[in-house]
């Protein structure tokens, strides 16, 4: 195949693959605001409300622990629109829930549509980044920090979209309507499936199981690090943040939904950045191990600070917002660094698998990010919330001082234009 024809061949499946990942994303992000903004309202304490993302991080576990398994065998194609289909499949389930069952069975109903939208998060998100390291050349170590921190930095942007989408919707349309109307919008985007290739990322060769497990060093170290960077974010915004703000500073589902939408935008513009301003005030080379630890140590003291200020009795509004914003940028470069990391260190045949294998740890992250988050929050409030986000990142930090540099085949220079 002639280099040009490839290289629009390689775009047009970027950019099919980024728009069914957008997609997803907005559901994603407005169906979790959606369910925590609505069960508040009636009810629900902060430990019940993590309790009803549980199956969520859990399948999300699984789905990472197998999926790079199903991607090696079956092609990416096939989890990332499957992906899409069982998130549709949740969204439906969620619109018969009756208020008027039981509250245990209201919860076990709830947990089990979030298991299958838990599925299908990591799928979709496993099938998308994996299929962008087989659309980059492997030398090409540049294009790769800037094609995934395209992907990364417009996908948690769309993310914060979904959560002021979700709220909005809540209050416009209702509980119902809302996921009738997001299911349609994701049935839409199966169709664009036709024009993905068959065999991405399908490999020849059976994988054995004993295989699922990483046997790659940097692998698994860079999955440890990412287990707690992901666990100190959730932590303190999953269930502790949002309900902060509702039921201690009063805000309205708008301000609560749009607050947490602009930080998760402004989150994501830092990371589609990130390639461009690292090379600006860095050495301009792609990211090595020293640069995820230098932003992971400058992360430990954010969340931190931000308990010592509020135990001080400073404006907790004021703190709040600063002290997000500015947890939001660091926490943005290093989540850049490790989308990178973890395809610099994966060869093209072992792509999903180890993706997969990588992802499952920032699910289990997630997972105990969500439910200390939920019981915390109950018993020491945010403050406790963040006091245990700075020891989480602190961990990450710890392990990530292992990490070797990548080890790239040919020498790569990071050229000026590549980041623009």
């Amino acid at each position: 195949m002639p280099a040009t024809t490839a290289a629009n061949a390689n775009l047009k499946n970027y950019a099919l693959v980024t728009l069914a990942y957008w997609g997803f994303t907005l559901t994603d992000g407005a169906l979790r605001m959606l369910v925590l903004l609505y069960f508040n309202e009636i009810g629900y304490t902060p430990i019940e409300i993590a309790f009803l993302f549980l199956f969520y991080e859990i399948f999300g576990i699984i789905t990472n622990f197998l999926g790079g398994w199903i991607g090696s065998q079956l092609g990416l194609k096939v989890t990332l629109y499957s992906g899409i289909g069982l998130q549709v499949f949740a969204l439906l389930m969620l619109s018969f829930l009756n208020r008027d069952w039981p509250q245990w069975l209201a919860v076990l109903y709830v947990m089990t549509s979030q298991a299958f939208s838990g599925i299908a998060k990591d799928l979709t998100k496993m099938s998308s980044k994996s299929a962008i390291r087989l659309v980059v050349p492997q030398e090409a170590q540049s294009s790769l920090f800037k094609w995934v921190a395209v992907l990364t930095g417009s996908k948690n942007a769309l993310k914060g979209v979904g959560f002021f989408l979700g709220a909005a919707l809540l209050a416009a349309f209702g509980f119902v309507t809302s996921l009738w109307m997001m299911a349609i919008g994701l049935i839409l985007i199966l169709f664009t499936g036709v024009m993905l290739p068959k065999g991405m990322g399908k490999i020849k060769a059976k994988v054995k199981f004993t295989q699922l497990f990483s046997k790659s060093r940097e692998i698994n170290i860079l999955s440890a690090a990412r287990f707690f960077l992901f666990g100190s974010r959730d932590v303190w915004f999953v269930v502790g943040l949002p309900v902060f703000l509702r039921s201690v500073l009063g805000w309205s589902f708008y301000q609560a939904g749009g607050f947490l939408a602009c930080w998760v935008i402004g989150y994501g513009i830092i990371q589609f950045l990130a390639p461009t301003l690292l090379r600006r005030f860095g050495s301009g080379e792609p990211p090595k191990s020293k640069t995820i630890q230098f932003w992971t140590g400058i992360l430990t003291a954010v969340p931190a600070s931000i308990a010592i200020a509020m135990q001080l009795q400073a404006p907790p509004d004021v703190t709040i917002v600063v002290g997000l914003m500015i947890f939001g940028v660091v926490f943005a470069f290093n989540s850049a660094v490790h989308s990178y990391l973890v395809l610099a260190f994966t060869d093209d045949d072992k792509v999903a698998l180890n993706v997969g294998f990588y992802y499952m740890a920032n699910s289990g992250g997630r997972l105990i990010g969500t439910v200390l988050s939920g019981v915390i929050y109950q018993l020491y409030g945010l403050v406790g919330c963040l006091w245990a986000s700075s020891l989480f990142v602190l961990a990450a930090w710890v392990i990530s001082l292992k990490l070797p540099d990548p080890q790239l085949r040919k020498a790569i220079v990071w050229q000026a234009g590549d980041g623009d």
